[in-house]
């Protein structure tokens, strides 16, 4: 690493500058020169590479599809969407998850795989998408459960997934699986077998021979009807010579068996591969259908498939494929490691061995491609499999999409020239964004004037976006470079290397305080583990060794294999190095620390508490729950379901793990199978947690007052069950809002206020909703008040007190609300549709297209749309209309703001 040492850039009078300038409270007295060098080698100890440099500072190309107008992509897909044949509507879906990938919200991927499972007709498309849909939910984690196992939900179902066609009826069916098993099939030939007919003709093969009956043979394909009731010799012959034709005598009289019974399944797979092979030649459909699904039956781990895929390509048999590819794509990631599963996707000639799949080809790529890079970026696996899928391509996105990845993938192993060649084909084939790519390799290839202008032209050329100004930044100096990152800050705040740069190097300035106040800017709303270890970094130069390590700990949540100060130093190792520098807690001071972090709502702090537990107690399962739900508040979905698979496999009992299971299914949109589940585990034995999983599941919908009326009794048997303070508040607090949607205030009222009787500090919200019902607005306001006061993460808190106060405090509280999370969109709805009410039209439309240019939020872009609908600018309200539909096509408000301002613009025609 070229940054500084610690040591080289704060030793002597520096340190004594650190400490001293970046203290806020009083006047420290001078430390002794014994306490100096302890405090100067235990500083060298954590920072062995210094602090970081703004030198080895870059932000990462995103390997995704990434248009230059979102809001014009995804109303031309909605339209495409709606408009196409069943056949195109699967890889339309897929073009859909491509496109939303860098919205960054895992349901919205989720729903897009979903659709494209269910409009998927053939088995290829079936088998990859099912798989790919069992994958986000890494089932594979999940002790006990082997990859033929189905949650019981007919998408992800393996049997399903076999049936070829498409029945709109049954896609949100529940499967059969695991519901009683069919009766097993004899494997003893039975009475209709040796019930043998008078045979007519025999069969010669080498010195053996096989008596069948004529009529029977020849009905089995139009050939044999030829050979043997044509014009052809064998027609007036008793006894045909078979010898020649690869069939040995065993497979013929399975031949004979099959002909007079229809039935494949007494045979041993090695003489089945033979009549498939036999089928194939002569023609005989139903034969070969009859082997083909029953060798497909038999493919149940991935040694099957590697045995039996070879025959099923060679003869062409869609089922067997479809079975054996989908073991190998069910035992994701594993089955990536198999140097024999890897030459069957990888070989030189898979474009030819598997163009039997059809449009699942490019799906296949795309999925093993996907998980490839995850697993690791720059593998020589993930390198051959998008060259297959580049070849697999077949329409303009895909083309695109394969070579801007192989582009970030060769960037990675820095083989940069490789690297700019596949940007370039990417732009070529109309991605703007890989221009992006091209300028970063001219970068790396020390073309840093070039790298320049081709960032230049993107801001130019193009609608300036906050991507484009940050990679101009990084080939600028000086006060450009700045002024670059504060423009893309401005137009995009989410995008994370600004805050980062503008931090190291307040830090290379020797200001740390104000290096930690910028990264905590972006932390404050979008937790990552990068911002976190660069606050780390700070901290520890501070010596606020508790706050490092409570960072630390929260990105070992996130990340449990976290590697800090570039990939040098495990998180595990710095917090052994920290853990003596700060007071020992036992379990029961670490509840008590939990509490009072919950109830400040300090989330990070709560993470970091949780996770000195687990190292206290590893198999706590409730723990590692509790580490979801936080996560799941901190959206962090993918770290939260993890914990939520840990908690699973933690469970010391059957019901407990039924309820971790539910929540699983629950947070995968599985609502009817989380219930099954809930219902399962209360069965068993009733807990506070399976009562609350089943009434917030029924929550989750529009309730009629009967529904209001048993989610109600759930929740209080919940809170009749045992559990700790933190569930039961949450308890409360939920029953309180389902009290309030029933227009019982006052039984409201009582819930939050038991709810804050044990901390629950989030009460506060629900209670200012009573008092504001009860049009005490004064009352109301002091409530949220007294949350903002209390709690350590307060946007939504701001939000939510601008509802109770006049228009000027309003507009100040959302101001400050999107100061401390400029991804909240209620503030800017709320300032346009303030603009538009003083009939400023302009300036409300460039409110909300401030924050679309970011976040093309449904709700914002529907208002929008009705903006433009109210100004006369029809084409622009129908593609406001067709991107929120592309985001959710049953959003009924836009559904008929969309067909009224269509009926308005045709009658303009």
């Amino acid at each position: 690493m070229h940054g500084f040492k610690f040591l080289d850039r704060f030793k002597g009078a520096q340190v004594h500058a650190l400490t001293s300038q970046d203290t806020t409270a009083g006047t420290k007295s001078k430390p002794s020169k014994s306490k100096l060098t302890n405090s100067v080698s235990l500083a060298q100890a954590l920072l062995p590479y210094g602090l970081p440099t703004t030198q080895l500072l870059e932000p990462p190309i995103d390997p995704f599809f990434k248009p230059i107008d979102y809001v014009e992509s995804l109303a031309d897909l909605y339209r495409r969407l709606d408009t196409c044949s069943l056949p195109d509507k699967s890889l339309l879906c897929i073009e859909q998850y491509s496109l939303m990938r860098g919205l960054g919200d895992p349901k919205l991927l989720r729903k897009c795989l979903c659709a494209a499972r269910q409009s998927a007709i053939d088995v290829h498309s079936k088998v990859v998408l099912s798989a790919w849909l069992r994958y986000e939910r890494r089932e594979d984690e999940l002790y006990g459960v082997s990859s033929k196992d189905c949650c019981g939900y007919i998408l992800e179902c393996p049997v399903a997934a076999l049936v070829s066609g498409y029945d709109p009826s049954s896609v949100h069916d529940h499967c059969q699986c695991g519901r009683g098993c069919p009766e097993a099939v004899s494997d003893v030939m039975g009475d209709e077998c040796l019930n043998f007919e008078d045979s007519d003709v025999s069969f010669r093969i080498d010195s053996e021979v096989v008596h069948c009956v004529r009529f029977r043979i020849a009905d089995l394909s139009v050939p044999f009807k030829t050979m043997l009731y044509g014009g052809f010799v064998e027609s007036r012959s008793g006894s045909i010579d078979f010898s020649e034709d690869g069939i040995s005598a065993e497979g013929m009289r399975a031949v004979e068996v099959y002909s007079r019974t229809r039935r494949v399944d007494f045979f041993c797979p090695e003489i089945v591969l033979e009549l498939l092979s036999f089928a194939n030649r002569y023609c005989c459909e139903e034969m070969k259908s009859a082997c083909d699904a029953y060798l497909a039956s038999l493919v149940s781990e991935v040694d099957d498939a590697l045995t039996l895929i070879d025959y099923g390509l060679e003869e062409r048999a869609n089922l067997l494929v479809a079975s054996c590819i989908q073991v190998l794509l069910r035992e994701l990631p594993h089955s990536l490691y198999s140097h024999k599963v890897m030459k069957i996707f990888c070989s030189s000639d898979a474009l030819e061995r598997l163009a039997m799949l059809g449009r699942a080809s490019f799906l296949l790529y795309y999925f093993l491609s996907q998980v490839a890079m995850e697993e690791n970026m720059g593998s020589n696996a993930t390198v051959m499999l998008l060259e297959r899928l580049q070849e697999f391509a077949t329409e303009k996105w895909q083309k695109a999409l394969a070579l801007h990845q192989l582009g970030c993938v060769m960037l990675e192993r820095k083989e940069y020239k490789d690297s700019q060649m596949y940007f370039e084909a990417s732009v070529q084939a109309g991605h703007a964004y890989s221009l992006a790519g091209v300028a970063r390799t001219k970068f790396k290839q020390g073309q840093q004037y070039s790298a320049f202008r081709l960032a230049n032209s993107l801001i130019f050329d193009h609608k300036p976006a906050g991507w484009m100004y940050q990679e101009r930044s990084l080939y600028g100096v000086g006060r450009e470079k700045i002024m670059d990152l504060n423009a893309a800050t401005e137009l995009d705040p989410s995008l994370s290397f600004p805050y980062k740069y503008r931090a190291v190097m307040k830090a290379e300035e020797k200001q740390i305080r104000e290096a930690v106040s910028e990264i905590d800017r972006i932390i404050g709303f979008k937790l990552s583990a990068d911002c976190l270890e660069l606050r780390a970094w700070f901290l520890i130069a501070l010596e606020d060794y508790e706050g490092a390590l409570r960072d630390i700990r929260a990105i070992l949540t996130l990340e449990p294999n976290y590697m800090m100060f570039h990939g040098r130093v495990s998180g595990d190792h710095l917090v052994e190095l920290l853990s003596p520098q700060v007071p020992q807690w036992s379990l029961a001071d670490c509840w008590m620390q939990l509490y009072e972090r919950w109830s400040s709502v300090d989330d990070i702090g709560s993470l970091a508490v949780i996770h000195q537990m687990l190292l206290i107690d590893p198999g706590k399962s409730l723990l590692w729950f509790r580490q979801s739900l936080l996560l799941l508040r901190l959206n962090c979905q993918k770290a939260a379901m993890r914990c939520l698979r840990l908690a699973r496999n933690h469970s010391s009992s059957v019901h407990e793990q039924l309820v971790y299971e539910g929540w699983i299914l629950y947070d995968t949109g599985h609502r009817e199978e989380a219930l099954s589940r809930a219902e399962k585990s209360i069965s068993i034995q009733r807990s506070f947690e399976a009562f609350f999983l089943k009434a917030y599941t029924l929550a989750d919908t529009n309730l009629d007052p009967q529904s209001s009326s048993y989610v109600i009794q759930l929740l209080e048997e919940a809170l009749r069950c045992p559990s700790d303070g933190l569930r039961k508040g949450q308890a409360l607090n939920n029953l309180g809002s389902i009290y309030v949607d029933c227009g019982k205030l006052d039984q409201a009222a009582e819930c939050y206020k038991n709810a804050l009787n044990i901390k629950h500090t989030r009460a506060h919200q629900g209670l200012a909703r009573v008092y504001h019902l009860k049009n005490q607005r004064k009352a109301a306001f002091d409530e949220m008040t007294k949350l903002i006061e209390k709690a350590h993460n307060n946007a939504s808190a701001y939000e939510k007190r601008s509802e109770y106060c006049d228009r000027e405090m309003a507009k100040s509280d959302l101001d400050m609300a999107t100061r401390l999370d400029p991804l909240r969109t209620y503030p800017y709805r709320y300032r346009a549709a303030v603009l538009m009410d003083d009939q400023k039209e302009m300036e409300a439309l460039e409110e909300l297209t401030k924050a679309i240019a970011f976040k093309p939020e449904l709700q914002m872009l529907h208002l929008r749309a009705a903006f433009y609908e109210s100004m006369g600018d029809l084409s622009a309200a129908l593609q406001d209309c067709a991107a929120a539909l592309c985001l959710d096509t049953n959003h009924t408000d836009t559904l008929d703001l969309y067909n009224r301002t269509r009926d308005r613009s045709a009658r303009n025609i």
